[in-house]
């Protein structure tokens, strides 16, 4: 069975959301990322998203978590579990893609978290993401932010 599968802007801007949704969910439950991935895939019409990338973030950045936070943790201004679960999951995924993926400009990255946190986090906290993954970017986009 070998399917074809969008990777446009767009396809890659859902793939982002529903990672958010299932990092979000092995944060709060642990349940293990192939059981999170077969019921999103099962529960959602998917063929509009890029699958590929919904699978690298999902699982890379479980995998990844502890490096990951490793990064973002210089850049928080309280503990790691103090963070809303939405933040931490979008977070997350910000950092992972700063990190991981130099061929996506640090504004795309920056842009899409924001876009993120407005749909799924609280009031402000969209504000939040932007400073702290700024710091992120200041670390490791350097280059790329001069």
């Amino acid at each position: 069975m070998n399917q074809s599968y969008p990777t446009t802007y767009a396809a890659k801007r859902k793939a982002r959301r529903f990672a958010v949704q299932g990092i979000y969910e092995w944060q709060m439950t642990h349940n293990p990322v192939h059981e999170i991935e077969a019921r999103t895939r099962a529960e959602n019409a998917m063929h509009k998203v890029d699958i590929g990338y919904y699978h690298e973030l999902l699982s890379q950045i479980v995998a990844e978590h502890e490096a990951i936070d490793a990064v973002l943790i210089p850049a928080l201004d309280r503990e790691l579990n103090a963070l809303d679960g939405v933040e931490l999951a979008t977070l997350r995924l910000g950092v992972y893609e700063l990190k991981y993926h130099l061929e996506i400009p640090y504004r795309v990255v920056l842009d899409e978290a924001i876009e993120l946190a407005k749909h799924f986090g609280g009031a402000d906290s969209h504000k939040y993401i932007n400073g702290v993954l700024d710091r992120v970017a200041q670390k490791l986009r350097q280059a790329e932010k001069q």
